[in-house]
């Protein structure tokens, strides 16, 4: 009698593991998505590095011959890739839009205010909103050349006439263009300009 050796048992073939490619394929699509919203596009950084990793990690293993799923893995890399050069565009778009506020907030201006008319004892307020400034003028016409700095260079410009009535005109000037005039007539009368 024969005796038969045994042979080792053959071990099952190994299902791909494309894990990581599906994973980083999913996140670079969900980071592609959330990266075009603005504002809410700064939660996608994180998501489109991750799926960079793990789309290259899925790479890795389909070229072991491990998964099954290069192509999705490429994929991954390429929308994880478009994600986050949405998400250093929105950088520069955002420190553009801060530097333009800055500008705005200390921009200075050549302002002018101007009184004119037949109206007698007339109280001025004038100047930038967060600090006017209030004179009594006995006779017009009257003129302030100041320089405003913020977001309203102009300021404001109020007249008031006194009990004698009359007529009153104002203006405003900024950097050598009129922003705003307004008229009026009466005792007591408020004639008001904004610089905006």
């Amino acid at each position: 009698m024969t005796q038969q050796i045994p042979y080792p048992p053959v071990a099952p073939p190994q299902p791909p593991r494309n894990g990581f490619g599906t994973t980083g394929f999913i996140l670079g699509i969900v980071g592609l998505v959330t990266s075009l919203i603005p504002v809410v596009g700064v939660v996608a950084w994180p998501l489109v590095i991750l799926g960079i990793i793990f789309s290259a990690l899925g790479i890795a293993r389909a070229a072991k011959g491990m998964a099954t799923n290069k192509g999705l893995s490429i994929a991954g890399v390429v929308v994880s890739v478009l994600g986050l050069a949405v998400c250093i565009l929105w950088v520069f778009v955002f420190n553009a839009a801060v530097d333009q506020v800055d500008k705005e907030l200390n921009r200075t201006a050549n302002v002018t205010y101007e009184l004119t008319g037949d109206a007698a004892a007339v109280d001025v307020t004038y100047g930038e909103g967060t600090n006017p400034l209030s004179e009594d003028v006995p006779t017009l016409p009257w003129r302030k050349d100041v320089q405003n700095k913020g977001p309203v260079p102009g300021g404001l410009l109020t007249a008031t006439t006194g009990p004698d009535g009359g007529t009153v005109t104002c203006k405003i000037t900024v950097d050598g263009k009129v922003v705003d005039t307004q008229t009026g007539s009466g005792a007591f009368t408020v004639v008001a300009c904004t610089g905006l």
